[in-house]
């Protein structure tokens, strides 16, 4: 790769291959349109390009890093921005240009091998942190994520200052790596993010699990949708859940075997789970709705329809927990104001609340998940960043072609930035 020196410093800019979002209106709106044909025409004519230029610019702080990417994954949201779908919601909370990824596995500029949690939280910004040990995603104000010495970015792959994973370098603070055991394949170690996520999804249900407990009732946990992102809710709530009985509703038989090999006791096709729900918990059809219904449900799709079929079959004072990103969705909330459901969300991770009443941070029970899980078989495919468009179109019909997780490897010889020194 290229480099060349700036100003009167001696260190040297080398030129690294990214994959960037650009803030072009009407580039969206053409991948808005072609998208529902096809992901490979919204990832060519869309706001995603690949480029040539200087790695980002560290912050003139203690505590940050280069490192270079060896596995990247493609999650749900990066595909979403690249198709045109993303919400506008989060239009004030990034900064345009950026380069998406956030599912990080990584040579660290200092030796170690690293998986990145990407929450840019207050230490890397420079800001006080919340409460002493908090981890990145930890804080009742989300005004950290927009101050303090980087542009605006909720996280990694979303931000101008830091860059992403979908390149052959980035910037990362020490408060955001955690070393991999030798132990660990690079293949289970880009998994550990999404791992993070479904965990933290999966304890968001212990109050309803605690409470049916508490009742001498067996509590049920329904989960709908066994993408990358379920899957690992289901392996979060055997694992982390105490004497829950996981029902599953899956699409392709691929997610089904998945999910019985992550510990689901009942797995069916996503369009029989109210049924099997019914059968697990007995209760009346009144309309649309079972009387009764499993005590807590994780949506891993985030549709209207999806959000709305697990208003049906969670019970009275249930809990909702909505783990895929929804963005538009069109609801009739009367049964969940008659039921008294709570519907919350799931974004990321931060400093868990255990059943035990300890408290962890999601990063090290992911840590420990992806490993004992062998969460490694999840990865279906890798691509070479220059092959980008039928990598995302392999990602965008992932379930249809028998594929879980989708992922960029850039640990080519020819892919990786050399570095030179004086």
């Amino acid at each position: 790769m290229d480099a060349v020196r700036i100003g009167r410093s001696n260190d040297l800019v080398v030129q690294m291959k990214a994959l960037k979002i650009s803030r072009k209106t009407a580039k969206f709106a053409v991948a808005r349109l072609m998208s529902p044909v096809s992901t490979i025409g919204a990832a060519k004519f869309g706001p995603l390009s690949l480029v040539n230029e200087s790695a980002p610019t560290m912050p003139n702080a203690e505590g940050w890093h280069r490192i270079q990417p060896r596995l990247t994954g493609i999650c749900g949201s990066d595909l979403s921005l690249v198709e045109g779908h993303a919400s506008t919601y989060f239009d004030d909370w990034v900064s345009f240009p950026f380069v998406p990824g956030h599912e990080v596995v990584a040579d660290c500029d200092d030796g170690r091998r690293v998986v990145l949690e990407p929450v840019l939280g207050h230490a890397c910004r420079g800001l006080p942190l919340p409460f002493e040990g908090a981890a990145p995603g930890d804080g009742d104000d989300y005004a950290h994520l927009v101050g303090g010495h980087l542009e605006p970015g909720i996280q990694t792959g979303f931000c101008s200052s830091t860059g992403g994973g979908w390149a052959t370098e980035l910037i990362a603070h020490d408060s955001q790596l955690h070393e991999v055991p030798d132990s660990m394949s690079d293949e289970q170690a880009v998994l550990v993010e999404p791992a993070a996520g479904g965990i933290h999804a999966a304890l968001a249900t212990w109050p309803a699990v605690q409470a049916a407990i508490q009742r001498g009732e067996t509590p049920i946990v329904a989960v709908l949708g066994a993408g990358s992102m379920g899957l690992c809710a289901i392996a979060g709530l055997r694992r982390y859940v105490p004497q829950v009985r996981i029902i599953v509703g899956a699409r392709y038989p691929h997610q089904q075997a998945f999910a019985r090999s992550l510990g689901a006791d009942v797995v069916v096709p996503a369009a029989e789970l109210a049924r099997a729900v019914r059968r697990e918990s007995g209760g009346h059809i009144v309309g649309d709705y079972l009387s009764g219904g499993c005590h807590a449900t994780i949506d891993a799709v985030g549709s209207s329809d999806s959000i709305m079929d697990c208003l049906k079959f969670t019970r009275p004072r249930g809990r909702v927990v909505l783990l895929g990103m929804p963005a538009v969705v069109s609801l009739d909330l009367t049964g969940l104001w008659h039921r008294e459901t709570a519907l919350i969300g799931a974004y990321t991770y931060g400093t868990e609340s255990m059943p035990d009443g300890t408290k962890r941070h999601t990063f090290d029970l992911a840590i420990e998940t992806a490993a004992d899980c062998q969460l490694n078989r999840l990865v279906s495919a890798t691509y070479r960043l220059d092959d980008y468009q039928n990598a995302l179109a392999h990602a965008a019909g992932a379930g249809r072609r028998g594929a879980v997780k989708i992922v960029f490897d850039l640990r080519a010889s020819d892919a990786r930035n050399k570095k030179e020194t004086n």
